[in-house]
Parts: structure tokens; C-alpha cells; sequence
């Protein structure tokens, strides 16, 4: 077997399907198809189970999955390591980022990362936190910032900075620039809100707040999305909680006007997520010590480490 062979295979095998795999890959299809069925002939195992949805890896191609990730890895670190031979970190570091955070921070990120890593590659991908952990576990994603974080298996979580959540609604024209008042949650409750569906954690945490004082939300439209939140609430739909960042990053900012949240304040816990199961690559360490000093410059050190939310809580608000 060669390496191209365990690249493909790992890449079915993680994306559940030929085609995807192709078009990932820049491969045709059939000439993947041939070196999978090559490697099967070699080992004398059928290593993925083909069916109407996809494919599937059989329980031989669970056992080469976990043994072909390793190997494909320890070919990442000899070829980085050879790298700093000749002075330089390479290879490839994709990166997961909140909607918001990423208008925020992909373009200092960038500029940072290619100051410290000029060889190397930087992929930014923009996601709700529980699709971006799933990418991170099965290998698509290296690193992750993740709002509000469950609790997983196989991944740790790095505390970077915290944010308090603020009531957003249309600002009324004419209305002088004077500092917003604060509301109380119990005030919020009686507003028309534009909220995300259960099971988001922004929801939950929500109705879990305002539920202590025996209160609960009044929903005028549920919708997942930020940006089509943010419009909602900039038509006059209803008003909308979330980070002062997804405010700034909006195209309706001037229209928009944040108040803070008292008795109690709600917060989101930013965490940098990294997967337990692949040893993160000398050029990975160094990306996420770009991220920490990124987000130390611009939002302060990091809170103090707290466990996860509990696994059976949904995972963040939308970004």
C-alpha cells in the first residue's frame, strides 16, 4: 500500500461517500474507486461497505482508519520537521471560527499567521460551534473556536475570553447618542424576541435564565442564523440577544443600538477546542499560539479554565 492509497481511503472513509471524496480530493471518481479497490486487493479485506447512501468503512476499514490517520499524520510531522532543518514550519492549518468572530478576526488572523508561518497554509472555515466540533473530531478542522462548548469526548477545551450578551433592537431614528441603558432579563422577557431554535444553547440558556426568575421568553419568530436575525431586528420584527461582536460585524450596524443585560448578565465563554485523537502538528501549536495572542491583544486574558457544558446541552449560540 502507498500513502495515496491511505489518503483516499481515510477520505471516504471520513466523508462518507465516493463523491464527496472526489471532489475533495480533485480526483475522478473512478480512478479513486481503483486505488480503494487495489488496497483491498492488497490486504485481502473489503475495507468499505458501498450502499445507497454512501459508504461505509467495514470493521477492517475502522481498524486501517485509525492505523492510516496515525501514519498519514506521522508523514505530516517528518515532513515539518524537516522543515525546521531548513528553518521553516510547514503544512496545512484549517481553522474553525463563529460567523461573527470571523468578520472580526480573519483578517488580523491572517495577517498574524503569515508573519509567523510564512510557509504554511491557512483555511478559515465559518461555522455553528456543534457542526464545527464534528469536523474537528473527524479531522477536517485542526482547531476550533467554539461558543458556550459541550462536554466531548476526545476534545479539550482552552478558555480564551469571555463576552457579555446584549439586547439588540432597531434603534429608534432621531434618537440621541447617550450611553444605551441597561434592561434586567425580566424586562427582556417582555419583549418580542427573534431567537434561535432549541435545541441552540444561546436558546437554552435563555430560557433556562429567565426561567430561574419564573419568567419566560415571549418568541416572535424563532430563525437559526445571525445575519438573518440581525435583519429581522433591523425591520422591526423584534429585538434579538447576542454578542456585542455579531453587532459590529453587521451590515445594519448603524441601524442597530445594543443594551446591556442586568440582574442577571448572560455571557458567552469562547474556548479553543483541539482533538485529543491526532497530536497536534508543530505548525498546529504554533497557529493556536497565534490565536491565543490574537485574542489576548484584543479581548484581555483568558477567564479562568470551567468544565464544558454538559454534553446533553446543545452546543453555542449561532455566529
Amino acid at each position: 500500500m502507498d500513502l495515496k492509497q491511505l489518503e483516499y481511503f481515510v477520505r471516504v472513509a471520513e466523508l462518507g461517500s465516493f463523491t464527496r471524496a472526489s471532489h475533495a480530493l480533485g480526483v475522478v471518481q473512478p480512478a479513486l474507486s481503483r486505488q480503494i479497490r487495489a488496497l483491498e486487493v492488497e490486504l485481502r479485506q473489503h475495507l468499505l461497505l458501498r450502499n445507497g447512501r454512501g459508504a461505509v468503512p467495514t470493521e477492517a476499514g475502522k481498524v486501517l482508519l485509525a492505523h492510516a490517520r496515525g501514519i498519514l499524520h506521522q508523514v505530516a510531522r517528518a515532513r515539518e520537521e524537516l522543515g525546521r532543518v531548513r528553518g521553516a514550519l510547514a503544512g496545512r492549518v484549517a481553522i474553525g471560527l463563529p460567523p461573527s468572530l470571523a468578520r472580526t478576526l480573519a483578517v488580523p488572523l491572517t495577517r498574524a499567521f503569515r508573519r509567523a508561518l510564512p510557509e504554511a497554509t491557512l483555511s478559515i472555515g465559518e461555522g455553528l460551534t456543534v457542526a464545527m466540533l464534528e469536523a474537528l473530531v473527524q479531522g477536517h478542522l485542526d482547531l476550533v473556536l467554539a461558543y458556550n462548548p459541550p462536554a466531548l469526548a476526545d476534545v479539550t477545551f482552552e478558555p480564551l475570553f469571555d463576552e457579555a450578551l446584549v439586547l439588540v433592537q432597531r434603534r429608534t431614528p432621531g434618537l440621541a447618542e447617550d450611553p444605551p441603558l441597561p434592561l434586567t432579563l425580566r424586562e427582556v422577557a417582555a419583549l418580542p424576541l427573534v431567537i434561535p431554535s432549541r435545541p441552540n444553547a444561546l436558546r437554552v440558556q435563555v430560557d433556562a435564565a429567565m426561567a430561574a426568575l419564573g419568567c419566560k421568553p415571549r418568541i416572535e419568530l424563532e430563525i437559526d442564523g445571525v445575519a438573518a436575525i440581525l435583519e429581522l431586528v433591523a425591520d422591526g420584527v423584534g429585538a434579538a440577544i447576542l454578542s456585542p461582536h455579531a453587532v459590529a460585524a453587521s451590515p445594519h450596524a448603524a441601524t442597530l443600538a445594543a443594551r446591556p443585560i442586568v440582574e442577571p448578565a448572560l455571557h458567552a465563554h469562547v474556548a479553543l477546542a483541539t482533538c485529543d485523537r491526532r497530536p497536534a502538528t508543530l505548525t498546529q501549536q504554533a497557529a493556536a499560539d497565534v490565536i491565543r495572542q490574537l485574542c489576548r491583544q484584543r479581548f484581555g486574558a483568558p477567564p479562568a479554565a470551567r468544565p464544558p457544558t454538559p454534553a446533553m446541552a446543545p452546543a453555542a449560540p449561532p455566529r
